[in-house]
């Protein structure tokens, strides 16, 4: 039996947010890997992996997502999977950085949206024990 509760207003707003981030994310990085010539130019010197991770954990996003807005106790799962996931890929990333690799200054950017934004919803899924079960 997978235990769930009613998921308040802000949390379905995180969802519905998490949802959204995830379909932009398969887009974006979609383009960004399978895009034309003129795509691939405008990309610069992002980071094939980084890249390629991000791609890929668009479609968790929005799995994560559902599993919040319905109560799901996977979403909450998928969501302290995603915060931990994503700031051990930035770490790796700042890892490059330091050690003179090539980057794009928006990968920054990006990995700080996407790790704050995981890591804030895994703090309020935990802050609001979504998934206790009644007594």
């Amino acid at each position: 039996m997978t235990a769930t509760k009613q998921v308040g207003t802000g949390l379905k707003i995180g969802a519905g947010v998490a949802i959204a981030f995830g379909a932009l994310t398969l887009f974006s990085g979609g383009m960004a890997l399978f895009g034309g010539a003129e795509v691939q130019a405008a990309v610069g010197n992002a980071v094939p992996w980084v890249l390629w991770f991000n791609f890929l954990s668009g479609a968790v996003y929005i799995a994560a997502g559902i599993g919040i807005w319905t109560g799901a106790i996977w979403g909450t799962v998928l969501a302290r999977l995603l915060a931990v996931s994503l700031l051990a890929l930035f770490a790796a990333f700042l890892w490059r950085v330091y050690s003179g690799g090539a980057y794009e200054m928006r990968t920054v950017g990006a990995m700080v949206l996407r790790s704050g934004f995981w890591l804030g919803m895994a703090v309020a899924l935990g802050r609001c024990r979504l998934h206790q079960p009644a007594h």
